[in-house]
Order: C-alpha cells, then structure tokens, then sequence
C-alpha cells in the first residue's frame, strides 16, 4: 500500500487486513523510534528485507528507499493516487483527532504533532515522487498486479469486489 501521506493508506490497509485475514506491517511504527528518531537506513534496508521474507502480509508506507524490494517480494501493489488537497485534509483531520496522542499505526512515543516538512512534502508528492513510483510500477506491471485507487469510490468499489 503505497502513496502519498493522507492518502489512505492506513485506513484502507486496516480494511484489507481484516478482510483478507493477513498480517498488516504498518511500517511507520517500525521506522520511527520513540521520539520521532529514525532508523538508520543500513538496519533499516536490513529490516524490511526480513520484513518481506514472511509468508503473507499487507505494507503500508511509503519509503522509497526500500520500494523497490518490497515490489519485488510482493504480488499485488495499491497505489492510492489521491489528489493532494485529498490528502492535505485528511492530514489536518488527523491532527486534530489525534492531536499529542500516539496513533495504534506509529512507534511509542510519537505523537501526533504538526510538521511543516511533512505537509510540503505532500504538496509536492505529485510533481516529485509520483512519477518515480508510476515509472516503477509501469516496470513491474507484467509480474505483478498493480491496483491504481484515485478516489474514495474507487476504494470502495475495490473493497466490494474483493
């Protein structure tokens, strides 16, 4: 499950995982160490590669660092192509609702607080990362399913059908 912050990732993973009865990996509360600390990227490429040898699971994050081992492992990419407005409202949303309070999908002690460089980084995902995650997906689209999800009926006409 890939895309933008905000996008949906999180939330339409918790419905796969329920769902499809496979483990979900939210790899926010892997990455983060408590206090916003980031993971080394040496023990980090070392985690997701132990991370994508399991037999089932569903991914949520972004990561690009690590994106392409975890198309490689997997059989089926989502790709939540949301608009960024989308996006930077549901951000706003979150803030509000979980506003100091850690989040059941991120690292202990990582509350919810407002980030200036995250919100940019989601104005930006769309001229900037977008098109390197569309390359990367066009690449793998003849081994893997590639699903591209642009709306909330989109979402949900995928849910239905599953």
């Amino acid at each position: 499950m890939i895309g933008s912050g905000g996008a949906g990732k999180t939330t339409l993973a918790k419905r796969l995982g329920a769902r499809l009865n496979i483990e979900l990996i939210h790899l926010d509360s892997i990455y983060w160490k408590p206090g916003w600390v980031e993971t080394p990227k040496a023990e980090w490429l070392k985690i997701v590669e132990e991370l994508v040898k399991r037999e089932a699971w569903i991914m949520d994050g972004n990561y690009s660092g690590t994106l392409d081992l975890r198309i490689r492992a997997c059989d089926t990419v989502v790709f939540l192509d949301m608009p960024r407005l989308v996006c930077l409202w549901r951000v706003a949303k979150r803030l509000l609702l979980n506003w100091n309070r850690n989040r059941s999908d991120m690292a202990d002690e990582c509350r919810e607080r407002w980030n200036v460089d995250f919100m940019l980084w989601i104005w930006g995902y769309r001229k900037r990362t977008r098109p390197k995650v569309l390359s990367m997906l066009r690449e793998n689209s003849q081994s893997k399913t590639i699903v591209l999800l642009r709306s909330q009926k989109e979402i949900e006409e995928f849910l239905a059908v599953l």
